[in-house]
């Protein structure tokens, strides 16, 4: 399954590289990482058909995870769209309700719990 990771913290590519590495080296999860939104955008335009899935946080500078999302959603049609899971460090009912109306498929608050993200991945595959 190829994941997309957008966030704008520096050390996320090597958190997410060390949690999965095990997922990565079977083959399970081939990882791929955006800095931004516009990042995200750029890859998804020369990569659309590969990617599965999308983990996006919400809070980035420039576009923001609901902004990409919109994007997404309107932009990426064909193929069918990738399962988007928007990541925040607020549990506020009205970021969650905001990112199901935007399209998104789930919703997980910071710090994430890599278990319960590798299930979830492993009911997408």
């Amino acid at each position: 399954m190829k994941i997309l990771v957008v966030d704008d913290e520096a050390d996320i590519k090597d958190l997410f590289e060390q949690r999965f590495r095990r997922e990565i080296r079977a083959g399970e999860f081939d990882l791929a990482f955006a800095n931004s939104g516009e990042q995200a955008l750029t890859y998804l335009q020369g990569h659309a058909s590969e990617v599965v899935l999308i983990l996006s946080d919400i809070n980035m500078p420039g576009m923001s995870g609901f902004e990409l999302l919109r994007h997404i959603r309107s932009d990426f049609t064909t193929p069918p769209p990738p399962v988007v899971m928007m990541i925040t460090a607020y549990g506020d009912s009205s970021s969650h309700e905001q990112a199901v109306t935007l399209g998104a498929n789930d919703f997980l608050t910071k710090p994430l719990d890599f278990a319960i993200l590798k299930q979830k991945l492993r009911e997408l595959a």
